[in-house]
């Protein structure tokens, strides 16, 4: 887990204005503004003739919706986000990093946490795992993903 502190404009437009994040799965949010809105990504497959196989919404998805909710002339009084790399996409992940000691079935999820608490935005990177393990090399390696992943969309970071 590391704690990045994010340019707050650099990073908005990519959470908000660009495909960025739109691949990763919406787990849950909370926007605080005039009202508290809640958002759950779990897409309820009763309510689809054909259900989708996927677990979660997509931040693609959900990201003008909770734009929305967000823009105007006023900044929120806060919001988070809990993204996750699609569930899909782990045994591509694992492959990539070479993980090989790691199944998909054994990862719950790869996480970015963004938190705004009205001043500055953070993102916190975290994982969970379906199994117990003392290995911290899937941590590590999540971690190192989610650095180079903001380099290179250009999003601004310090660490906390």
């Amino acid at each position: 887990m590391i704690v990045l502190n994010l340019k707050t404009k650099d990073c908005m437009q990519h959470l908000l204005l660009k495909p960025t994040f739109d691949s990763f799965s919406l787990i849950e949010g909370e926007i605080t503004t005039y009202n508290t809105f809640h958002v759950n990504g779990y897409i309820h497959k009763n309510f689809f003739e054909e259900a989708p196989s996927k677990e979660y919404s997509s931040w693609g998805d959900l990201r003008e919706f909770c734009f929305q909710i967000i823009r105007g002339k006023r900044t929120p009084l806060s919001f988070r986000f809990i993204l996750s790399l699609p569930k899909e996409s782990f045994r591509d992940f694992l492959t990539k990093q070479e993980l090989s000691s790691f199944r998909p079935s054994d990862v719950q999820g790869l996480y970015l946490n963004f938190k705004y608490d009205g001043t500055c935005l953070q993102c916190i990177t975290g994982i969970s795992l379906n199994i117990f393990t003392m290995d911290k090399t899937l941590e590590n390696i999540w971690d190192n993903y989610a650095e180079k992943f903001f380099l290179t969309q250009e999003i601004g970071f310090e660490h906390s």
